[in-house]
């Protein structure tokens, strides 16, 4: 007898649809989430290229980053629950349509504000993309080990896909320019986009909702004012109307965006959601790992090459040692999960990245040498950060109600990359601050050092939060 999405995931549109060959879907949805987080960090070593092209100011060189995070964090949890809603297949294979037109357009930019439009527009594919890759997965593959197994894989291609971002850019700016580090994904998009359409099934939540397009709108337009007001206070400091002015206007916006979700009768983001300890508890830990991890390849890019003299492809091969790091982090992470829990492993995760943001801000230097300024503490950071990530996701998408799976995976993303966003505005703040406008090696080490040795502070307190509030399994789904 044929079971329905309702029970299963699997298939909405046809029940009577043969079930999808597992490994056709994993691959399928990690090399979506592949793109997608690849784009957030293969910029960074085409950062000063991209600067001496288009002459874009330092604040702009922020700005091509964020506009691409904050649209795909803002918009992650609208992207989540589309994918519940219309098909997981068909969100899928939209976004990723999307994210390969405005990679295109992006490659093709002549002006600043061409780039800066084609990256939001590219942010906003990758949100509608996202949520379905980690949603098809737990839809899909059965729960127990092998769910782990795959989330842990998800994990790893993810963070590898963020980690590769030094070397592939690297490689790209050095041997063609800039503009290929976009190009690039226009045929692998077109790739993933065919086999996806034929490998995967279409599934859907049996339950029918709206989409909640003004909590959409409100959270990814608070989100913006906010950084954008933390950027300010680089040039006119903390109480200066022009940073004052939108950060006042961010949080407000974002206040009107919990008051609404909490009257809402359909809200993007069910507040119920946030009382289960699980949901609450990981989410506001991936958030806070996230204000320090995103921001380590932007500062090693541009330390390798601003301080070091390093080619765009020299910078990025300095920093595959690291992106190893994070995917074995990533994937020996479940079996130390069965063997010593979740919780701990996270923690020790977030623990280790610590110390190794300790030794990076403290030996940034104008004539660093590569092993004990990149090489050790690069490591420790990146693997910390892999073993952190696969506890985290499992904690944050366990639940027993398959409707709830995009919408649980859309807020997972969502505080990972938020605070991946505001993060970098707040970090590239301090740094350009320490730096004082003066350019010297000398004094751009001593900036990204800073930003590295606050990075650590924020992990030490994530760490605490973590090992007191975390529950102590993640079986457990929204109460």
């Amino acid at each position: 007898m044929a079971q329905t999405s309702a029970d299963t995931g699997i298939s909405s549109d046809d029940t009577a649809s043969p079930p999808p060959r597992l490994w056709a879907v994993v691959l399928a949805a990690c090399a979506g989430q592949f793109l997608v987080v690849l784009d957030v960090s293969v910029v960074n070593v085409a950062l000063p290229s991209m600067r001496a092209d288009l002459a874009l100011s330092g604040s702009g060189l922020q700005w091509v980053v964020n506009a691409y995070t904050l649209t795909f964090a803002g918009l992650m949890l609208l992207g989540g629950r589309a994918a519940d809603l219309f098909g997981r297949k068909r969100v899928f294979l939209l976004g990723l349509a999307l994210f390969t037109a405005a990679s295109l357009v992006g490659g093709l930019a002549q002006e600043p504000w061409q780039l800066l439009a084609a990256r939001a527009l590219q942010g906003v594919g990758a949100a509608i993309l996202a949520p379905a890759t980690l949603t098809i997965l737990t839809t899909s593959v059965p729960e127990g080990a092998a769910r782990t197994r795959a989330v842990a894989t998800w994990s790893a291609v993810g963070a590898g896909g963020g980690a590769a971002g030094g070397l592939v850019g690297g490689v790209l700016t050095d041997t063609l320019s800039w503009r290929w580090v976009l190009l690039i994904n226009v045929p692998v998009g077109a790739l993933v986009l065919v086999a996806a359409a034929m490998w995967l099934v279409e599934s859907r939540s049996a339950k029918a909702r709206r989409l909640d397009t003004p909590g959409a709108l409100l959270v990814t337009t608070g989100l913006v004012a906010v950084a954008y007001g933390i950027g300010q206070t680089e040039a006119a400091g903390w109480t200066a109307p022009g940073a004052l002015g939108p950060l006042a206007a961010g949080l407000v916006l974002l206040g009107l965006f919990v008051a609404v979700e909490a009257r809402a009768s359909e809200p993007l983001v069910p507040l119920r959601l946030f009382r289960s300890r699980a949901v609450s508890a990981a989410n506001v830990a991936i958030f806070i790992n996230g204000l320090a991890m995103f921001s380590m390849w932007y500062f090693l890019s541009l330390y390798t090459q601003n301080v070091l003299d390093y080619t765009p492809l020299q910078a990025g091969i300095a920093l595959v040692p690291q992106s190893l790091s994070i995917v074995v982090g990533s994937k020996i992470a479940p079996y130390l999960m069965a063997r010593i829990g979740d919780r701990h492993i996270a923690v020790a995760g977030s623990a280790l990245a610590a110390i190794g943001y300790v030794w990076q801000g403290s030996g940034m230097h104008g004539e660093g040498g590569y092993v004990t300024t990149i090489l050790g503490p690069g490591i420790l950071m990146a693997l910390g950060a892999g073993l952190a990530a696969t506890p985290l996701a499992t904690i944050a998408t366990a639940t027993k109600d398959p409707s709830e799976a995009g919408l649980l995976s859309g807020l997972f993303g969502t505080g990972r990359t938020m605070g991946g966003a505001l993060g970098l505005a707040v970090l590239s703040t301090v740094a350009a601050a320490r730096i004082g406008g003066e350019e010297t090696p000398e004094s751009l080490a001593s900036g990204y050092g800073l930003a590295f040795s606050t990075g650590a502070v924020i992990l030490a307190a994530c760490v605490v939060f973590m090992f007191f509030v975390l529950p102590r399994t993640s079986r457990q789904g929204p109460t």
